[in-house]
């Protein structure tokens, strides 16, 4: 690799996908020929006179390099079988595209046929034939190189064209990394056809693509350098997984001393610990979001703003906080039934759906309208100051996501699937959404849940029997004021990680391109 890379090897390596960028760049380098060293070969691949005229073709080459089409390397294309199984024969193992993995054949969880001998023969794989994947929803994966390393007792279903090179005369090893380099998944993307959702490449694609040939042993130092290089790519994956998975066992540890604080010493001197850390702790979407979640449970429980210090559960609470059911200090009400036979024709109305409920916001950017009388209106008009839950989702973390209706479209009224909650003092609202959107109302809820044909779903009854424990009115005002003010800077850590990230990444890109340019 370049020695602008090299020495700046942290900094594309940590920046956003920078490892997969990494090998990008090896394979980029690779088939330009600036990875390995090489002496002057004035017939490369074996052909008399090879003329290097890189005018038209992707990329520069060295002079001792030749640039051809796949079809000048003469391969053998054969389309796979496209054989369900005969009724006599031999069981031979087919091979599909569940059997690529990372690039590679696994035969871990193959499927046998039985075929008649002439049909393996003719299909049968030798070490160094190629598969290209020919069909597949995936741009991805379509016309990509999966070398066969060694002697298989197996043959490709007619989801991939086998390439055979004549013996001795290409490695396919350096092949796959041609086959996987930017120019040629680019040039790839180009000829697929498409056909009903699927993609599609066929031999004579196969045979157009521009190939940067240097001499064989060549080719084999390229195949050994990239392979050193992949290595490396897959030690530094790891000791970042490593030290990934320290950061967060830290993290958790950290957050959970604050939820588990014994008293109000206690409490602060873990709080004192961690935020002395802050900048230094919180620098992952997943740390952050951990860290806004311990603050909605602290929150629910009376630890995050001063008062006399007591564990909070159902039946120890602190002083002054009562243990309250919602339907003792709320109305729930179902939302209206939408039938197919009402139409928005005549007198009709703005019409809340699950989709416009967001955990903590309301979405009106899309909203369908309703007919209805002036009797329906007024039993399912919102008003400003209503709590919206979600009843049912296909996701246990999205059931019962909530929002305060704050009045945003006049006369608007809210679907079935959708669950009404009217406090009888309507200033308590904001702690109410407070508690259903924290860790404690959320695994609540999903506790009370039922499911059915995967879907979770929630009641009126179930949802006016959640316990709260209510703190006093002033006490609450300043508990949603204290958590407000933490998740604004979990939004501000998060806005910054997002910049850091995308100048963290622009500066790893122009690396890479100035070592591909070089």
């Amino acid at each position: 690799m370049t020695a602008l890379v090299t020495d700046n090897l942290p900094l594309v390596a940590g920046a956003p996908n920078g490892i997969s960028k990494l090998r990008e760049l090896i394979r980029d380098l690779a088939v330009r020929g600036k990875l390995v060293d090489a002496a002057e070969r004035s017939q490369p691949c074996g052909k008399a006179g090879g003329h290097v005229v890189t005018a038209g073709w992707p990329f520069d080459i060295p002079s001792h390099w030749l640039w051809c089409r796949l079809a000048e390397l003469e391969p053998i294309f054969q389309n796979g079988a496209s054989s369900r199984g005969e009724s006599e024969g031999v069981p031979v193992i087919v091979i599909r595209l569940a059997d690529i993995k990372d690039g590679e054949i696994s035969l871990d969880d193959s499927r046998t046929l039985t075929l008649s001998a002439s049909t393996v023969q003719k299909y049968e794989l030798a070490a160094g034939d190629i598969l290209v994947i020919r069909v597949n929803g995936s741009a991805d994966l379509v016309g990509r190189f999966v070398v066969c390393r060694s002697p298989l007792a197996a043959i490709p279903c007619d989801h991939f064209i086998r390439a055979r090179f004549r013996d001795g005369s290409v490695n396919s090893s350096y092949m796959k990394i041609v086959g996987d380099c930017r120019a040629t998944r680019a040039a790839v993307s180009d000829l697929f056809v498409s056909t009903a959702g699927q993609k599609t490449v066929n031999q004579g694609h196969l045979g157009s693509i521009a190939i940067p040939m240097p001499p064989l042993e060549e080719q084999h130092r390229i195949v050994a350098k990239v392979d050193e290089l992949m290595a490396l790519c897959d030690q530094l994956e790891a000791q970042q997984a490593d030290a990934e998975a320290a950061h967060a066992q830290l993290v958790k540890a950290l957050l959970a001393s604050l939820t588990q604080a014994r008293d109000p010493a206690d409490f602060r001197a873990s709080w004192q610990q961690l935020s002395a850390h802050f900048h230094t702790l919180f620098t992952t979407e997943a740390s952050i979001d951990a860290l806004k979640n311990t603050v909605l449970q602290l929150g629910t429980s009376g630890k995050l703003v001063p008062q006399e210090f007591t564990q909070t559960t159902l039946d120890d609470l602190p002083p002054g906080w009562d243990l309250l059911r919602i339907d003792e200090f709320c109305t729930v009400q179902g939302g209206i039934q939408k039938t197919q036979l009402r139409r928005p024709v005549l007198q009709h109305f703005p019409y809340l759906r699950v989709a416009n409920v967001q955990r903590n916001r309301i979405d009106c950017s899309e909203m369908e309208r309703y007919e209805l009388t002036l009797d329906e209106l007024a039993r399912w008009r919102m008003s400003p100051g209503d709590l919206l839950i979600v009843e049912g989702n296909g996701s246990a973390n999205e059931i019962g996501r909530c929002a305060i209706w704050n009045g945003e479209v006049e006369d608007c009224v809210y679907q079935n699937h959708l669950i009404r909650v009217r406090l009888h003092d309507p200033k308590q609202i904001n702690y109410l959404a407070l508690y259903l959107n924290s860790p404690m109302g959320t695994a609540h809820m999903r506790r009370l849940a039922i499911t059915t044909s995967g879907l979770f779903n929630l009641s009126v009854g179930k949802i006016r029997s959640i316990p709260i424990a209510l703190p006093p009115l002033a006490e609450q005002h300043r508990i949603v004021a204290k958590v407000d003010e933490l998740l604004a800077l979990c939004d501000q850590l998060k806005l910054g990680l997002a910049d850091a990230r995308q100048h963290h990444a622009h500066l790893a890109g122009v690396l890479v391109e100035q070592a591909v340019a070089t």
